[in-house]
C-alpha cells in the first residue's frame, strides 16, 4: 500500500505556512495603519491584539517583539507606497511623463491618503529621525532608494532635453520636501498650503 503520509504532510506544511504569512502580512498592514496615526511607537502586541481580536501569544508568535512589528510595519508601509506611486507610474512612457506621474500618484496618497494618518513614510521618518536603531535603518534605508530612486528617473527626463541644467539629486530632495510638507499641512487641514505645495512641485516640474 503507498505510504500517503509523506505527501499529505508537506501540503498541510504549505498551507500553514501560506496561512501565517497571510497572519503576518495582515497584521503588519494594521501596524502601519495604526502608526500613521499614532506613531511607531503605538505599535504593540498588546494594541494589535485588541484591535484584530487576536491572542497575544499568536502575534508574539508571528514577530517575536515589538521591534520585529514595527519593522513589519515599515515594509508593509513601503509595499503600499510602491504599490500606489511607483508600480503603475513605470508604465508611463521614461522621462518627464513618468516623473509627472510619480508625483501626481504621491499627491494623491497625500491628499486621497490610504492610510488613515496620511503619509505613513512621512509620519514615521519625523518619528524615528532620531531614535537610532533597525527601525530608524530601515526607515532611513527605503527613504534613500526613493531618493536615489526619484533622481535615476530625473536624469532619465534630463537625457531627454526636460528638466535641464538641474541637479538631480537636489531636485528629488526639493520635491520630497515639498510633498512631505503637502502631507502635514493635509493632516492639519490646511487645503490652502497643499494647493502652494502643488504649485511649488508644478514650478518645479517646469523646466
Amino acid at each position: 500500500m503507498p505510504d500517503l503520509t509523506s505527501a499529505v504532510a508537506p501540503a498541510s506544511s504549505d498551507q500553514r505556512l501560506a496561512k501565517g504569512a497571510r497572519s503576518r502580512a495582515s497584521i503588519a498592514r494594521h501596524a502601519a495603519d495604526v502608526a500613521s496615526v499614532e506613531g511607531l511607537n503605538g505599535v504593540s502586541i498588546g494594541r494589535l491584539a485588541t484591535d484584530l481580536g487576536i491572542s497575544k501569544s499568536g502575534i508574539a508568535t508571528l514577530f517575536g517583539s515589538k521591534e520585529a512589528l514595527q519593522l513589519a510595519a515599515v515594509k508593509a508601509g513601503r509595499e503600499v507606497f510602491i504599490a500606489q506611486i511607483i508600480t503603475p507610474s513605470l508604465a508611463e512612457p521614461r522621462g518627464l511623463p513618468r516623473v509627472r506621474a510619480l508625483v501626481d500618484r504621491w499627491f494623491a496618497h497625500v491628499t486621497e491618503p490610504v492610510f488613515p494618518g496620511g503619509c505613513f513614510r512621512t509620519a514615521a521618518l519625523t518619528e524615528f529621525d532620531s531614535k537610532p536603531g533597525p527601525v530608524r535603518d530601515a526607515l532611513a534605508a527605503d527613504h534613500d532608494a526613493w531618493l536615489t530612486f526619484l533622481a535615476k528617473e530625473i536624469r532619465k527626463a534630463q537625457d531627454q532635453d526636460a528638466l535641464t541644467g538641474l541637479d538631480s539629486e537636489a531636485l528629488a530632495f526639493e520635491l520630497d520636501a515639498v510633498v512631505s510638507a503637502a502631507n502635514i499641512a493635509r493632516q492639519l487641514g490646511e487645503d490652502a498650503k497643499v494647493a502652494m505645495a502643488r504649485a511649488i512641485v508644478d514650478r518645479l516640474l517646469a523646466n
